[in-house]
């Protein structure tokens, strides 16, 4: 196993981790902490696609994992924050903020499924299809704001605790326009697959 695929495999046993770290309510400040994991996480995510491409290191495990890897730390995070509701009161859509959250949330796993299913199909027909900027930057900043809404969870007593979570939530709005863009021009852009023959390919 290669460097890129051991970084990748660490940020899948961070995971795990990470969910019992947020929930050890027993550790003062563990939403810090949880928040600290979930970045080092998130930043594996960058070092081995940087390292895979720029070595020629890249392998079929690492396709495998490497999308998987990200779309569980995500959702996972995402997931548990709604079990922490104040975060998304405390902010610009107090008394919506939880519903928002969650309707954002279930549009943010729907699009994983239909890219991933549209993945599935691409790759029985032999099709490569490649991530674009829009997808990448839905990446950073669902990245970011999960951060910021995890730190913010420790600190709802103070001033800076309430602008770290309306600071999160506006990332977090920002992550979910382009979540809807990079869906709606995955599908847009690779309708094709669905028509292509078995040795087609097409990239973005």
């Amino acid at each position: 196993m290669n460097l890129p695929n051991k970084i990748t495999l660490t940020r899948i046993l961070m995971i795990p981790v990470f969910a019992v770290v947020f929930y050890l309510d027993v550790i003062p400040y563990h939403f810090l902490i949880a928040a600290a994991v979930f970045a080092v996480a998130a930043l594996t995510d960058f070092l081995d696609g940087h390292i895979a491409r720029s070595r020629g290191l890249v392998t079929d495990l690492g396709k495998f994992l490497d999308p998987i890897a990200d779309k569980v730390l995500v959702s996972t995070a995402l997931i548990l924050l709604l079990t922490r509701p104040a975060v998304f009161e405390v902010s610009f859509l107090a008394g919506w903020g939880i519903t928002f959250a969650g309707i954002s949330i279930a549009v943010i796993l729907a699009r994983e499924l239909i890219v991933s299913g549209f993945r599935m199909v691409a790759a029985g027909k032999n099709v490569v299809l490649a991530a674009d900027r829009y997808g990448k930057l839905k990446t950073t900043f669902q990245d970011i704001a999960i951060t910021v809404l995890l730190a913010a969870s420790d600190l709802l007593d103070c001033i800076v605790g309430e602008i770290a979570a309306i600071g999160g939530m506006a990332l977090f709005v920002v992550g979910l326009v382009f979540t809807l863009i990079s869906g709606i021009n995955y599908i847009v852009k690779n309708r094709r697959v669905l028509q292509s023959g078995p040795e087609e390919e097409t990239k973005e």
